[in-house]
């Protein structure tokens, strides 16, 4: 069974896209925010249990979804771990940045259900 974080500060939207993704037999974890994202995955690390993906927003306090992908590509222990960027910025340069800071896929707010777990789930079968 994959383990999904899923990083979204919007507690509406992190249940939703949370639900879905459990509703397709996917095990999920969350986290509200880059900082707690980060802290989650390194108390992880000595058990070995990473996430298989992360979902990731961009727009978040504390700390952007871009500086937190920089940080998973940059980790050794987690650059392997594929990150699917959702946000609400759509616009192309939005995706290209995402792409530039090391996402393996971008998908856009508002998305349809089975654009999303159709991702994560490609993204999983690597």
């Amino acid at each position: 069974m994959s383990i999904v974080l899923v990083i979204e500060d919007s507690v509406t939207q992190r249940e939703m896209i949370s639900n879905l993704l459990r509703g397709s037999g996917l095990t999920v974890i969350e986290a509200s925010d880059g900082v707690e994202a980060l802290e989650t995955i390194q108390r992880s690390l000595p058990e070995g249990k990473l996430p298989d993906l992360v979902v990731l927003d961009i727009v978040m306090p504390r700390m952007n979804g871009y500086e937190v992908c920089r940080r998973l590509k940059a980790d050794p222990k987690t650059q392997h771990v594929p990150v699917v960027m959702c946000s609400s910025k759509g616009e192309e340069f939005d995706r290209y940045w995402g792409m530039k800071q090391g996402a393996d896929a971008y998908v856009a707010k508002p998305f349809q259900p089975t654009e999303l777990v159709g991702t994560v789930k490609q993204m999983l079968r690597g």
